[in-house]
């Protein structure tokens, strides 16, 4: 019998009539730098037009990852810190994403005319399935912060078959009562629209500390040349409705969620929310050193939680993880339902030496201050 050799193939992609290897070359390197800078698109809906950038190409089986700023920021300044962190790179090459602008928040966003309607936070929400149908999206895993994780928040409740997860970072699923709508206005008499938005963005003690973080985004606020587009927002943003989240009722979040905090956030108390959702399905991160924006204050954390989140869902399984397994602690608060009436807690304190990260057993709300 005639001895088998051994026949390496490999495959080659053609080139198109007339195209020397070198030009391929080129034509390659280009499309990667588009996909890199992302492609920006704008699209008509009920509610104006909305304008979200689009990074990477979908990939079979797995949602886009959608995100929603918070007011006084865009896209950009929002999450570009997050999204551009080393660690974070394993996340996006596997999601394609989708990055949303509110309307007159994208860059170079001409100032709508005096007596302009902006859509409310209801209506915005009511925006994106105009996004995914132009896009041709199915699904998504959806991140958004402050005014940003109330749309999608409001999304996910009257469209639950199209979110697989979502991350909520600072969120306030309450409208505004009387004591806030009388210190908001009193705030108003004394204080500039930008130093409004920053107290809505920082806490105290960062404002006051003045960092080189705080000089920047209050410079980019102050400076803003869209700033009447951004007070239409903030505008929006102090009238939503309540959310009405109800655990167990009928209106509640039926995917899994991830909240999140820092640690001096202004919003600390408003994610109470987390006692009015599915056990089951959601945990509370609580971030150390993080200020008022975790998501650029601390976007290692994050991502790390990040990732945790995506593997609880099914996602990047052989995903590694580093950050949070170093982290100084981690403790996990749980509670759960027995004999339908009783229930009872439980605290699990885990030093940093174990390698992971405590994963909630089903039925129990995860709290982890990291």
């Amino acid at each position: 019998m005639a001895e088998l050799q051994e026949v390496q193939i490999t495959e080659e992609k053609p080139l198109l009539p007339g195209q020397t290897p070198e030009t391929a070359k080129e034509a390659e390197l280009a499309a990667r730098i588009l996909l890199d800078r992302g492609q920006t698109h704008s699209v008509e809906t009920p509610y104006g037009s909305v304008t979200f950038t689009v990074y990477g190409t979908p990939k079979p089986k797995r949602p886009a990852i959608l995100t929603y700023h918070d007011v006084g920021l865009n896209y950009k300044s929002c999450f570009q810190p997050l999204f551009q962190f080393g660690d974070m790179q394993e996340i996006i090459q596997n999601f394609v994403r989708v990055h949303v602008d509110a309307p007159g928040m994208e860059e170079g966003a001409p100032v709508f005319p005096l007596g302009y309607q902006y859509p409310s936070l209801d209506q915005l929400a009511d925006m994106i399935p105009c996004i995914l149908q132009y896009l041709n999206f199915s699904t998504i895993i959806g991140v958004g912060v402050g005014a940003g994780a109330y749309i999608l928040s409001r999304y996910a409740l009257t469209h639950p078959d199209t979110v697989e997860g979502l991350v909520l970072i600072n969120i306030d699923p309450n409208a505004k009562g009387w004591m806030d709508w009388a210190a908001h206005k009193l705030t108003g008499l004394t204080s500039s629209i930008p130093e409004m938005i920053l107290g809505h963005l920082f806490s105290q003690e960062e404002l006051s500390g003045n960092s080189e973080l705080i000089q920047k985004y209050r410079n980019i606020i102050t400076h803003a040349p869209n700033l009447e587009n951004i007070e239409l927002y903030w505008n929006s943003y102090n009238n939503r409705r309540d959310l009405n989240l109800e655990r167990g009722g009928a209106v509640t979040l039926r995917c899994p969620v991830m909240l999140v905090v820092g640690d001096q956030a202004p919003h600390e108390d408003a994610v109470e929310c987390n006692s009015k959702l599915d056990p089951t399905q959601t945990s509370f991160l609580k971030m150390a050193d993080s200020g008022g924006q975790p998501q650029l204050t601390q976007p290692g954390k994050l991502t790390e939680a990040f990732k945790y989140f995506l593997q609880g869902m099914g996602y990047m399984a052989s995903s590694c993880m580093t950050r949070l397994s170093r982290s100084r602690t981690a403790s996990l608060t749980s509670a759960a339902s027995i004999d339908g009436n009783r229930s009872r807690s439980r605290t699990l304190s885990q030093g940093s030496e174990s390698g992971t990260l405590p994963s909630g057993p089903p039925g129990h709300t995860m709290e982890v201050s990291c």
